[in-house]
């Protein structure tokens, strides 16, 4: 298979929460098939995935997306030469060959810039031999990239030149059925507040919806092993770290307020060889129940209109795994994740 592409689609139920917010601190939201649903941006569920890949991956395999790059080289060139004379200078130095522009504080960029633990190192070494110029440095961030920045990508508006494609692509989390936010009035007593004192020590409200979502997520592993350099084995591994760090992890918006960690209800993991495919047109008419809820329903239609698609519009998957209350024989993610490296392997 030239191109493989790994759709990954999940039905989750998340009980009363706030997981993500808009500027006003209510539940994000957006209009879709006529009807109001509830809505968690792809930035949100990518920055949960991103902080559970340290259970996935060795740290060496994973990158920084901070403005204090200059600090991180600076400790690598610490590490390799102890005697080094001012290090946060040298990194600064060779931040600036690259072409990253300085931010208001010292050593620190302008933007957030990613960079992986091997790229670090390797400037370091760079800066302890000399021979900085703007060639080596461009070259070396060129390449070594992490398995986060060869998934997420790399944008540096300073200098387009030290951009990394994205591998994968995660769509924004919407409600298989209409939403409508509601309001949480709490109070909070004054545990010193004596006995004639009447009326609460605060109150306050919080807005709050609760959904069955349809979450989905596509990796292009033959890209993915590109931007790693042919390293197939790390593409293989770093594709299911993804799906199972994808499938598992929440954002952690007002999680203590709520405790509404959950896992899905059901997953559907798709090979591809012709393109990748967003389902949530199975959605466009929302789900209605009758006190029957709407994971059942949704996993349901989610499946029949994956028949439907692949029956007129594209191919149907090369390989397909259903996990939970989904398909005729689901299976366990450990067990699905097993069988697509062996299947990306060739061994399948």
């Amino acid at each position: 298979m030239d191109r493989m592409f790994v759709d990954v689609h999940v039905i989750q139920t998340i009980p009363p929460s706030c997981i993500n917010r808009d500027d006003t601190g209510s539940p994000k939201t957006c209009i879709y098939g006529g009807a109001r649903r509830a809505r968690v941006s792809s930035q949100s569920w990518k920055h949960a995935v991103r902080e559970q890949f340290a259970e996935e991956f060795d740290p060496s395999e994973l990158g920084f997306r901070t403005k204090r790059v200059a600090e991180i080289i600076a400790a690598r060139i610490r590490e390799m030469k102890p005697d080094s004379e001012d290090p946060e200078k040298i990194a600064a130095d060779i931040l600036e060959a690259a072409g990253l522009k300085k931010g208001k504080k010292d050593n620190e960029t302008a933007a957030l810039f990613f960079i992986s633990d091997v790229q670090a190192k390797n400037l370091a070494e760079l800066a302890i031999s000399g021979a900085v110029d703007k060639k080596a440095v461009k070259e070396i961030l060129g390449k070594g990239n992490s398995m986060d920045i060869a998934l997420f990508g790399r944008m540096v508006a300073d200098d387009p030149s030290l951009n990394t494609d994205a591998c994968c692509q995660v769509a924004h989390a919407i409600s298989t059925h209409a939403v409508s936010n509601e309001y949480d009035y709490y109070t909070a007593v004054d545990d010193m507040s004596k006995d004639d004192e009447q009326g609460a020590g605060m109150i306050g409200t919080i807005e709050y919806n609760s959904s069955t979502l349809y979450r989905y997520a596509t990796v292009a592993v033959h890209a993915f092993e590109d931007s790693l350099e042919g390293n197939k084995e790390a593409a293989v591994r770093g594709t299911a770290g993804f799906i199972r760090a994808f499938v598992t992890a929440m954002p952690t918006g007002k999680m203590n307020t709520f405790a509404n960690r959950t896992v899905p209800d059901a997953v559907m993991i798709c090979v591809r060889g012709d393109q990748p495919v967003n389902l949530s047109g199975a959605f466009e008419t929302p789900i209605k129940t009758e006190g029957t809820g709407y994971a059942k329903k949704s996993s349901e239609k989610l499946l029949t209109y994956n028949d439907e698609v692949c029956s007129t519009f594209v191919d149907k998957p090369a390989k397909m795994w259903c996990i939970g209350s989904i398909g005729s024989e689901p299976t366990s993610l450990d067990g699905a994740l097993s069988e697509l490296e062996a299947f990306m392997r060739g061994e399948l």
